[in-house]
């Protein structure tokens, strides 16, 4: 890979990692609901999820998806009534640690699951085949296996950073958000933030 398609993917990851999103608004939640140590489970199952897309879209999966409309909209129909759920689960927490413990309960596996219906996801993995693993035919470039195996490590590094950013982010907020009503609006916030990601999935 040369220097100026490095760069170009650094950019890219960089502009699609820290733009808002489901994951980033969920680090954030969870670390001011219950601390950075409880977020830290979800900022890591996001690169781990993330590169098990990546790696399946490189091997033909994303291809399949975009080719089957049903396929594709039963990824963004799970993902849409996920979202719903979760900012509903959130919308509703008013106390510090009542989000985790009885309503947004986001476990390690369902961080990584949440990876394979989440749009924003597929279409930086779909970006990134399209553009650094394959050649202009749509095949596979020669050195693929290269090239995965730096796009994946470079999203790593980009997902766990930009979650763990909204994560501290959160936890910086944490104390300042446990007075009055503070935190019950801020996971309203949050909770919005979902619902726009919902709507913004049934335009793409």
């Amino acid at each position: 890979m040369s220097a100026s398609e490095l760069s170009a993917l650094l950019l890219v990851c960089a502009a699609m990692s820290f733009s808002p999103g489901p994951n980033t608004t969920l680090s954030t939640a969870l670390a001011a609901n219950h601390g950075l140590r409880r977020a830290l489970r979800f900022c890591l199952a996001v690169p781990a999820g993330w590169t098990l897309l990546m790696l399946a879209t490189g091997l033909g999966l994303g291809a399949l998806v975009t080719g089957v409309p049903a396929l594709r909209w039963g990824v963004k129909g799970l993902g849409i009534a996920y979202l719903l759920w979760l900012a509903w689960r959130l919308a509703q927490a008013s106390a510090l640690g009542q989000a985790d413990a009885r309503r947004l309960n986001v476990s390690f596996m369902q961080g990584v699951a949440l990876q394979f219906v989440n749009i924003k996801a597929w279409m930086l993995a779909l970006t990134l085949s399209a553009g650094w693993v394959v050649n202009a035919a749509g095949q596979p470039a020669r050195n693929a296996g290269e090239r995965l195996a730096i796009v994946c490590g470079v999203m790593v590094v980009f997902a766990f950073g930009s979650n763990f950013t909204y994560a501290l982010a959160g936890s910086v907020l944490r104390r300042w958000l446990a007075q009055g009503r503070r935190l019950l609006w801020f996971n309203r916030a949050m909770a919005g933030v979902l619902l726009l990601t919902a709507a913004w999935m049934l335009t793409v």
